[in-house]
């Protein structure tokens, strides 16, 4: 069975030309939303994926309607083939039910994990050219300037000892495992108050 997927990403635009060539390829059932490509929750691809059965085939207008980045759709159609569910795209060289469809895809596959190892080989000559260049890395010590203040009335609160420790986080409005952090940032020897 042919099942297609529409999508547009705005609510300005118009399906109607990938509905009619979808209708005209043949898809029996056409799931279609208005979304963009970028939201990682879009309910009626969701819907297509719980609805598809191994046999079946996807059928989409172009590859950019179904994933939102090249290792998305590479993760997206490796699960559809994994399930023995076929993708048609009708405007890119892409058919998975084909020998030929299937080397296509593979090598967008192979070109996006490619495209992976170098943006991480990037990253990590970056971190080490800055680490030898003295430089600071990761997030920096201490407090942040609202984090200090409430560490000031924490140890306050703390050192007056009329409040328990669970009284004194909530009444800062933070959790107790930070009010210990605040406290020993403040070198306060936490013991008595429980």
């Amino acid at each position: 069975m042919k099942i297609g997927y529409a999508r547009v990403s705005t609510q300005d635009q118009n399906l109607s030309l990938q509905l009619d060539a979808l209708k005209a390829s043949g898809c029996e059932k056409i799931f279609q939303e208005k979304a963009s490509g970028a939201k990682v929750e879009r309910t009626e691809l969701q819907k297509l994926l719980e609805h598809v059965r191994e046999g079946d085939t996807v059928v989409i207008w172009k590859l950019d309607r179904l994933g939102r980045s090249l290792p998305h759709l590479v993760e997206l159609v490796s699960t559809l083939e994994s399930r023995g569910i076929g993708l048609i795209s009708l405007n890119d060289p892409i058919d998975t039910t084909t020998a030929q469809g299937r080397l296509v895809f593979r090598i967008f596959a192979s070109l996006a994990e490619f495209e992976r190892e170098v943006i991480k080989e990037r990253t990590q000559a970056g971190l080490a050219s800055a680490r030898r260049r003295g430089q600071q890395l990761g997030r920096k010590k201490g407090l942040s300037k609202e984090a200090e203040n409430k560490s000031r009335i924490a140890e306050s609160l703390y050192k007056e000892k009329k409040l328990s420790v669970n009284e004194i986080a909530k009444q800062l409005g933070i959790a107790k495992p930070t009010l210990y952090v605040y406290l020993k940032h403040r070198g306060v020897q936490i013991g008595a108050i429980k």
